[in-house]
Formats: C-alpha cells, structure tokens, sequence
C-alpha cells in the first residue's frame, strides 16, 4: 500500500467514525462542536469551506436549529477532514494509531467520552479535588485514568499521546503518584496537551512546585485529589449520563 492509499484509508474511517458519532449522538450539536475543536477549526473556517454563514454551524452546535441530517453530518465532516489536510494532515494522522491498535491500554485504567462536556470547575468539585493551577480552562470532553508508573516506564512517546484518546480536550488523571512531577515532564515533552491534568493520591499542597511550575509554562489546568479512584470513575460516568436527562 502506497503512503497515499494509506492515509486515505485513515482518513475514511475517521470520517465514518466522525460521521457515525454525530448522528447516532443524543447531542449531534455538541458531538459536531466536539469534532470540529479536535481538528482546531473556527466556526468562521468551517461556514466559509461551506459556503454557509458563520450563524448556520453556531446554531447546529448550539441546537437552535434542528439536527442536521446524515448528508449535512457527511459534509461537515468531509469539511473538517479537508481543511486539516490543507494543513497537512497532522490532526488526520494523529488519529492513526487510535483508529487500529488498542492505544496504551496496559497503562489506562479506565476512559470515557462524553458528548455534552464538563467545565472544569464542576470536574473539581465532583472529584473533590484542590486547583494547583487554574491555566486556560477548556471544555472537557472526556476523562483517562492512567496507571502513571506503567506510562511513563513502559509507553514511548508515541503510546503516551494515543492515551488522549479521540480529544485532547480531557482530563488525564494520573494515578500511583508521589508529587506529580513526572506526568507533567511527561506532559510536556510530547505535542498534544490535555485540557487538565489531574494528580491522583496526594493534596494539592503535596504536588511538586515543579509540577505546578510546568503547568503554569504550559497553562494547563492542573488539579489534586484524594477520592478513591473507583468512586471517582463512578462519579464522573454518572455525570455524563445525569447530565443528559437533565
């Protein structure tokens, strides 16, 4: 298979998987906003390769208009796919590895996805957790929890930023961990930042003022807490899916 073929075929199975989470979502509005910030696309963008208004994909995110069907889903997607290969493609080929192997799965001890995100200041108080480090607050759409011993000993660079999963835009919650300061070493020598870091097992006061510091440089929200890591996976499951009856 020639590099080409090869990366056309990445690129048809994202957009089928890109196209089957937005229209099978119970929010299509929020899993189509989602996608587009995976790919770091403006609205602006998006509506201009359209040839819509800006107003047209706000209303589609926001769900002021009706949910778009699978022939409009099929061409924002295809929108999306074609303007970062434009770019060149890095956000397509990031995908790569999760759309074929199981991503760092000896050292993730669960993940999850939501479609409607969690703002940070409502993750902190359902873990219970203190705020080391407030950085640029982002929508969370997602949580890892990670064995941080297997990561960092066992996973390359490469594994470790497939445990992002399908965002960036998640908390990465780092269990079996002392002071904090190798997730967030870690964290900083790969390319892809999470959206907030969250230290497992020590207070915030205990957190390494290095790790506060890389924080601080990288502007990542960073977060410690004591919750038992069951209830705590527990918890933020339940949020999601209370947070949709609501």
């Amino acid at each position: 298979m020639t590099e080409d073929m090869a990366y056309e075929n990445i690129r048809q199975r994202l957009a089928e998987k890109m196209a089957g989470e937005i229209t099978l979502s119970e929010k299509p509005g929020e899993a189509l906003k989602k996608w587009r910030l995976n790919f770091d696309i403006a609205q602006t963008d998006l509506s201009g390769y359209l040839g819509v208004s800006p107003s047209v994909i706000s209303d589609y995110e926001s769900g002021r208009r009706k949910s778009p069907g699978t022939l409009i889903v099929s061409k924002i997607v295809d929108a999306l796919l074609q303007i970062d290969s434009s770019k060149g493609g890095q956000k397509i080929h990031s995908y790569e590895g999760m759309l074929y192997t199981d991503p760092g799965a000896k050292a993730v001890y669960a993940t999850y996805e939501y479609t409607y995100p969690i703002q940070l200041a409502k993750l902190a108080t359902l873990i219970e957790a203190d705020v080391v480090n407030k950085g640029v607050e982002k929508p969370l759409y997602g949580f890892t929890v990670v064995d941080s011993k297997k990561a960092i000993l066992e996973l390359s660079s490469h594994e470790f930023q497939k445990l992002y999963g399908w965002s960036t835009e998640r908390a990465m919650i780092f269990t079996k961990v002392s002071t904090g300061k190798s997730p967030m070493v870690a964290i900083r020598v790969t390319n892809l930042k999470p959206g907030a870091v969250v230290i497992h097992g020590i207070r915030g006061n205990k957190v390494d003022p290095m790790a506060r510091k890389m924080a601080e440089i990288d502007r990542i929200p960073l977060l410690a807490t004591t919750m038992d890591i069951d209830e705590l996976v527990d918890v933020l499951k339940k949020y999601s899916q209370y947070h949709i009856i609501e």
